[in-house]
């Protein structure tokens, strides 16, 4: 008998229906699992994960990218090396899910985590300054920290209008936003090489899926190599400009003048002023410094 602690976030996306809850343990317990469940509520499932690791061989979190991303952040606090996670996907964007090819079916998923293979996978780690005197602020995150276009919808828009449109409140939420974008004058550090410019994104991913509609090409991304892919898109200056940055989205082509990809496994990030961050789609605080440093083969993921 394997001893399980499965946190569930009612609250991620469309959330999970009792009877898909309890199918899910049922079908670990025939499986030889003991199954101790933990609800989000008033505790996230970070407080959880981190309250509860040692008392369980391994966790299974019920929820999105935020919920996934609390868990993996308590566990690694608690001090469990190279702790492994199962992942059943049950919040709106689900990137992470789309990189590993999890399946959202409670039923399928759960019979991942019982005959599934464990995987490593790369975590980052984002310290924030406001002030060279501040103190940092650390915080683990899975798979992106960005700023820029797009990346307050996932935590602006309301948890009611995610779960009624799903992804598409996303969309909703940052084209709504356009007009308020404020390209960020950046020098950013890549283990040591300067770019430095105006930009109106910037991502660090270890994803090939961001917010459900930038995708990387997987062929390029590997989550486990102790690098990131470093996503800078500069500020339009025309029409052209802008559609030019929509063409290499779309096309997965991020070789040029504006949207460019780069891989590091350190990134520094500084600005003159403060810059609103997003990390695992939640809010991120903002910070006139940012360093980032990658934390190879950090967990292990069942797929």
């Amino acid at each position: 008998m394997r001893d399980l602690m499965l946190i569930v976030n009612p609250y991620s996306g469309r959330g999970l229906s009792k009877s898909a809850l309890g199918t899910v343990v049922s079908q670990l317990g025939r499986n030889g699992y003991v199954v101790s469940v933990y609800m989000a509520g008033e505790h996230n499932p970070e407080e959880l994960a981190y309250r509860f690791a040692k008392k369980h061989e391994f966790c299974v979190c019920v929820g999105g990218d935020g919920t996934l991303s609390g868990v993996v952040s308590g566990l690694l606090r608690a001090g469990r090396i190279t702790p492994v996670i199962g992942h059943i996907p049950a919040g709106t964007a689900n990137d992470v899910a789309a990189t590993l090819n999890l399946s959202k079916d409670p039923a399928a998923a759960a019979q991942t985590i019982i005959d599934g293979a464990l995987v490593f996978l790369d975590i980052g780690i984002f310290a924030g300054n406001n002030a060279p005197a501040a103190a940092s602020i650390h915080r683990y995150f899975t798979y992106i920290a960005a700023f820029g276009a797009f990346t307050e919808t996932s935590y602006s828009t309301p948890q009611g209008a995610k779960r009624t449109l799903g992804h598409f409140a996303y969309v909703l939420g940052g084209l709504a936003g356009m007009s308020s974008i404020t390209a960020r004058h950046m020098v950013i550090e890549l283990d040591g090489n300067v770019v430095e410019g105006d930009y109106i994104f910037g991502g660090v991913v270890n994803s090939t899926s961001v917010a459900g509609f930038v995708k990387l090409d997987p062929e390029y991304v590997d989550l486990a190599d102790g690098l990131f892919e470093v996503i800078l898109v500069k500020q339009p200056l025309s029409l052209a400009d802008f559609i030019g940055i929509l063409t290499s989205i779309t096309n997965r082509s991020y070789s040029g003048d504006n949207v460019q990809l780069f891989q590091a496994k350190n990134v520094k990030f500084t600005s003159d002023t403060d810059v609103a961050w997003t990390i695992d789609g939640e809010n991120g605080g903002a910070y006139r410094e940012v360093e980032i440093n990658n934390y190879n083969e950090a967990i292990r993921i069942i797929v």
